[in-house]
């Protein structure tokens, strides 16, 4: 799992994984230490990872994770950018954004569902149920934003995903993310338009700055129906790139001058979350994609940033509450008949679940990357029930290898977020961080093979607070009794928390399962 998310890495020789810092491990000597210790582990041993440096191996059980880890997390009034880069620049910690510090990425695919589960709500909600004909507007195709191109033209829509990294564009051209690409903005509405009038999906990547060619285009009356963002604007140093520099000037200015850098990217946020606002106010969809660019635009001055909704909190929260959400299995064995195998699972035992409808989708759409690997949006009851029969198929030879269980951080019981994840929570818990601290430790107790606790840092410090699993089935019964308990207790924390808020789609799903048992008056 390691190997597999520097195999689909954005830099994988600086050991950057995606949004331009989020890394695998703290150094190289790091990572070697890392997969010798890994290599020699007993079954009663713990190998514990402080912020991408392996500093100790432990003596444990043999239902006791194999790795504990905790990256770039801070106490409250030190949780800032300033002390975070102090500190990583003195080597003593470094960001593992969600997936890449705790080796559960499997590339584009991890977040390309969601991506269009956000989409397809929004056409269900705002266009009959289709983004035929609808064109979209976004920006940033790096190894977050590289869905969205894909999920558009799944969903039956017209992208203009505008980059200013041709490398970026080229990769997404080369997996199969993206269909074409342009420098020329009249080229872009042109190709658009065609195929908008022939109700015919497709994804334009434009070479450009957002913060240039968005207003240029509001300008010009180009009129989208859906408009986001996935540019790397949590960073506004070592992530979204300024209009008007070019490679070395950005370079320089990292190196020798990040507060003017600083203050140069949110200027160009602010133009470009204007943007955003005035196609907002001539009636289009329009929402952030979780990447911090509103609260940037704000600290750059442009107060009503805010009043752009979030993509959780408008669209996916329901389906948290139910324990729904990215839920992932990885082919350890490299053979893509595996995931073949699973998928058949799914679709005879899951009819009618998000999974289902999905996987026919993925088929066709979503080429792997490294390990094959499947993403599909399965709920509480349902993960563990896939983990229990996958093992069982693993014992009786009908997969060619182990299978590793995990999920996006980006899910019901594994994130606090105020501005994403955790956004207008009912109750106004929005930042209450005990939930996914809950998570790890009800995953640890129930025998993950891998845990983990992530703190903000990186451009996020002080933002959120997250928590990561990974479960191995590998047909043994000892397997079997920790994947039942872990793909329960992981989605199970969750369904809580969310009832916990208030929310009625969660208080049904607890009593209409006889695996959670809340404390009598819990919700006092």
């Amino acid at each position: 799992m390691l190997e597999n998310t520097l195999h689909n890495a954005e830099r994988p020789q600086d050991l950057i994984v995606y949004a331009g810092r989020a890394k695998a491990a703290r150094n190289l000597s790091s990572l070697e230490k890392t997969v010798s210790l890994l290599k020699s582990l007993e079954d009663n041993e713990t190998l514990v990872i402080q912020s991408g440096k392996p500093v100790v191996v432990l003596r444990t059980s043999a239902d006791a994770p194999m790795v504990l880890m905790a990256t770039s997390n801070l106490v409250g009034k030190w949780a800032t950018s300033d002390h975070f880069e102090q500190l990583e620049r003195r080597g003593l910690i470094m960001w593992g954004g969600y997936t890449a510090g705790d080796w559960q990425y499997i590339g584009s695919q991890g977040i390309v569902q969601g991506t269009y589960q956000t989409f397809m709500e929004a056409a269900r909600r705002h266009f009959g149920g289709t983004l035929t004909g609808r064109l979209v507007v976004t920006a940033g195709l790096g190894g977050m934003g590289g869905a969205q191109p894909l999920a558009v033209v799944m969903a039956g829509g017209v992208a203009i995903c505008v980059e200013v990294d041709p490398a970026r564009i080229a990769r997404r051209i080369d997996t199969g993310y993206l269909e074409r690409s342009t420098e020329s903005l009249d080229e872009a509405l042109e190709w658009a338009k065609s195929a908008q009038a022939e109700g015919l999906p497709l994804s334009i990547g434009l070479l450009g700055n957002a913060a240039e060619l968005l207003p240029e285009m509001v300008r010009r009356g180009v009129a989208p129906d859906v408009v986001t963002d996935q540019t790397s604007a949590h960073d506004p140093v070592q992530g979204y790139v300024p209009a008007g520099l070019d490679g070395e000037s950005l370079e320089r200015m990292r190196a020798d001058d990040p507060s003017g850098l600083e203050q140069r990217a949110r200027a160009s946020m602010v133009e470009h979350v204007r943007a955003m606002l005035a196609w907002r106010g001539q009636g289009a969809v329009v929402f952030e994609y979780g990447n911090n660019i509103r609260e940037q635009a704000r600290l750059g001055g442009l107060e009503d940033a805010l009043s752009i909704p979030g993509f959780m909190a408008e669209y996916i929260r329901p389906l948290f509450c139910r324990g729904i959400g990215p839920f992932r299995w990885v082919a350890i064995s490299g053979d893509p008949e595996d995931i073949a195998f699973v998928d058949e699972l799914v679709l005879t035992s899951f009819p009618g679940s998000l999974a289902s409808s999905w996987i026919p989708l993925a088929r066709k759409h979503v080429r792997f990357q490294g390990l094959p690997a499947r993403i599909a949006w399965l709920g509480h009851g349902e993960r563990a029930e896939l983990g229990v029969m996958v093992n069982r198929a693993v014992a009786g030879g009908k997969l060619h290898g182990p299978v590793a269980f995990t999920r996006d951080h980006l899910d019901s019981g594994g994130v606090s977020q105020p501005l994403r994840e955790t956004e207008d929570m009912k109750d106004g818990s929005d930042a209450v961080s005990d939930w996914p601290l809950l998570n790890a430790l009800v995953n640890s107790a129930a025998g993950a093979d891998l845990v983990a606790i992530h703190g903000g840092g990186g451009g996020y410090a002080g933002y959120f607070q997250s928590a990561g699993v990974t479960a191995v089935a590998d047909g043994t019964p000892g397997a079997e009794r920790r994947l039942a308990n872990v793909l329960t207790a992981d989605t199970g924390i969750g369904v809580v928390r969310y009832a916990d808020a208030g929310y009625d789609e969660a208080r049904d799903v607890l009593s209409s399962v006889g695996d959670i048992k809340p404390v009598r008056g819990w919700q006092e």
